[in-house]
């Protein structure tokens, strides 16, 4: 079991209210497993932007996890579904070039109105997925590579 663990946390700005809940879980999820965490929280505009700040944030040496959360919907306009697949792939690939693991809590609904039901929905979904994030970051970091 490792000590305090430093946690990265990015979150991208488009429907902040909802997004938050997820950095509000994690928090919580990690109180409720009784790991002490120093969790530092960057907010990015959009979900595209999270990989290459998750990237120079690895580079630091500073981190022992790094978690993303954001929510992308379908504006009508863009295929979201690409987007979420570039951010995921990125994200991955960060983890795979610096070493340090990086945790998604990046959402792509089918579908997303901004009614009363669909925000109350993802706002307690969020705060779900930070908590399973939580128990993620722990599971990794609790593995015992000394004998490999």
């Amino acid at each position: 079991m490792t000590e305090k663990l430093t946690i990265a946390f990015i979150k991208a700005r488009w429907h902040a209210e909802i997004v938050d809940q997820a950095l509000t879980g994690f928090v919580a999820g990690m109180e409720a497993a009784g790991r002490e965490a120093h969790v530092v929280s960057y907010d990015v505009p959009g979900a595209f932007e999270m990989p290459l700040l998750a990237q120079k944030l690895a580079a630091t040496g500073k981190f022992d996890a790094i978690v993303a959360a954001a929510l992308v919907v379908d504006g009508g306009i863009y295929r979201h579904d690409f987007v979420a697949a570039a951010v995921v792939n990125g994200l991955m690939d960060v983890q795979l070039k610096t070493g340090v693991p990086v945790f998604s809590v990046s959402l792509t609904p089918h579908h997303f109105q901004p009614t009363p039901d669909h925000m109350g929905f993802y706002f307690q979904h969020f705060l779900k997925k930070g908590a399973e994030a939580a128990q993620a970051v722990i599971g990794v970091a609790d593995i015992d590579l000394t004998g490999v």
